[in-house]
């Protein structure tokens, strides 16, 4: 089948919020007394939902600390969500080529809903997309492939007619999960190990129009 939408994560494919993302971080662990995280050390712990996020960077905080904290975390990062976040390079590019060959376009990410909306209006690609979810829009959030299988639902495509574009494991093995098929972008946050078992691997944004323009979706 030929591919009628296309699934992107956010954070590490379609946006570098990595520095924010550090900045948000660090303020909580200052807040707590530990020393500051470089952005290398945040980078290998996002991807899982802020919560997540949270534990890792005050792995001794009891629970109280860690509500208080992640509080912290997302009322710091939504009043600073695109100081220094940026789309990657040739990423608006490549979605209004998308949109404009007729590909139905959502974000699934594991970042709360109403962050994903502010960052992608703050930075302008907010109206390519017919619809965006975060790690708090379903009971669970990827690697499962409910919120996979829910947006699909909502385009009123097929499984076989949907790609997701993704850079880390959470994204393939949603994708996977669902059985749509999975693109797997070398730009982002994940490690090539993370990346394992894509469908297939693209190394810059310009060549994902070409791809779904090549008839490419049909999987093996």
């Amino acid at each position: 089948m030929t591919i009628k939408a296309v699934l992107f994560d956010l954070d590490g494919t379609l946006v570098d919020s990595l520095d924010d993302l550090t900045d948000a971080v660090n303020h909580i662990r200052e807040v707590f007394t530990h020393p500051p995280l470089t952005s290398d050390d945040v980078r290998q712990k996002v991807g899982k939902g802020a919560r997540n996020l949270v534990q890792q960077v005050l792995p001794d905080a009891a629970d109280a600390d860690i509500d208080r904290a992640l509080q912290l975390f997302l009322d710091f990062n939504r009043l600073h969500i695109a100081d220094k976040s940026m789309l990657y390079p040739g990423i608006a590019e490549a979605l209004c080529t998308l949109a404009s060959s007729g590909i139905k376009m959502s974000v699934i990410s594991n970042k709360n809903e109403d962050l994903s909306r502010l960052i992608l209006e703050i930075l302008g690609i907010d109206d390519l997309f017919a619809s965006v979810s975060g790690g708090d829009t379903y009971q669970e959030r990827k690697p499962s492939p409910l919120p996979v299988l829910a947006e699909i639902e909502i385009m009123g495509i097929s499984p076989g007619e949907c790609a997701i574009v993704g850079d880390s494991v959470n994204d393939i093995e949603a994708g996977r999960l669902a059985g749509i098929t999975t693109i797997a972008c070398t730009w982002g946050y994940g490690g090539a190990d993370e990346l394992t078992g894509a469908t297939v691997f693209i190394n810059t944004p310009e060549e994902l129009p070409a791809l779904i323009a090549a008839g490419f979706g049909t999987r093996p």
